[in-house]
């Protein structure tokens, strides 16, 4: 590799395992690096777990991202792997309003050290629908879906009979015929298909989340100048802009290194200093 100063990994091949066409949304982002990634075939991410549920995800996302990144290199030979993880439910704190939450990594056995970046996004079509026929999936409520442009998955109720991949009104409606038949409850399951190469819109926030990991690998550590300095955790604790009383609001982010174990507490990077009252307990109760 011929680093500079910018572009730690200027030169540098990747290695990347993924089924689903990551790198279209990938490889751009770190060609500004100089860097270029290498997708190895053979490889069955999918033994690490599927969004449809045949095989459950045993890991947490981050430890699946790593185990991805280090299937690659170890198919490939080479050093460097990345890899990305998502995960998708309800957000944990409004509740009704489904969220996206996807990490990347990049496994650096040159230095010894994995640098991940985290994106939580509401921008996705994820959600699931019962029914009994075909006839309730009107043309309206699949659009708002993004079908056919993103696929769907329809299963049996009981989760023993799964069509994947369905980007066709005949291929769903047939699907939804079997996967009834089988169902005890007369009922099939119609659900988003979250695989990154049949799902335009979280293809689109994996390249924004590849953009975040490229300028985080830019981020020198300030003690042993490894790349990858960067948010690990925050504090909280902005008073509020009323009483002055400490909120669960972030008033401090702090960067580290994975190399050297540097840390820094640094003010947020917004610059706001006061939390609006209606995030503290005194004012808004």
């Amino acid at each position: 590799m011929a680093e500079t100063e910018d572009a730690p990994y200027a030169g540098a091949t990747i290695a990347l395992a993924t089924l689903h066409g990551k790198a279209e949304a990938l490889a751009p982002a770190f060609a500004t690096l100089g860097s270029s990634l290498v997708v190895p075939e053979g490889i069955d991410t999918d033994a690490l777990g599927t969004f449809s549920g045949e095989i459950p995800r045993l890991l947490p996302a981050l430890d699946t991202a790593i185990a991805k990144a280090r299937l690659a290199m170890a198919a490939t030979g080479l050093p460097l792997g990345v890899a990305t993880e998502g995960s998708f439910g309800p957000d944990p704190v409004i509740g009704f309003v489904p969220l996206h939450r996807e990490v990347a990594v990049l496994v650096d056995d040159v230095r010894g050290q994995v640098i991940c970046e985290w994106l939580n996004s509401h921008e996705t079509n994820f959600t699931s629908r019962s029914v009994a026929s075909a006839a309730e999936l009107d043309d309206d409520l699949l659009a708002r879906w993004g079908f056919p442009t993103h696929a769907l998955i329809v299963r049996g109720e009981s989760g023993d009979l799964v069509r994947k991949g369905l980007r066709d009104r005949a291929s769903v409606e047939a699907a939804i015929v079997e996967c009834t038949r089988t169902s005890a409850s007369g009922h099939a399951l119609v659900e988003t298909d979250m695989r990154a190469h049949l799902n335009p819109t979280r293809m689109r926030q994996i390249a924004l989340l590849g953009e975040r990991l490229v300028e985080r690998l830019r981020c020198r550590c300030p003690a042993c100048a490894a790349p990858g300095f960067g948010r690990v955790d925050i504090v909280a604790g902005l008073p509020c802009a009323w009483c002055g009383t400490r909120t669960a609001a972030i008033i401090a982010e702090v960067h580290a290194c994975t190399v050297c174990g540097e840390r820094r507490e640094l003010p947020r990077a917004d610059g706001l200093q006061r939390a609006d009252p209606a995030h503290c307990d005194f004012c808004n109760p």
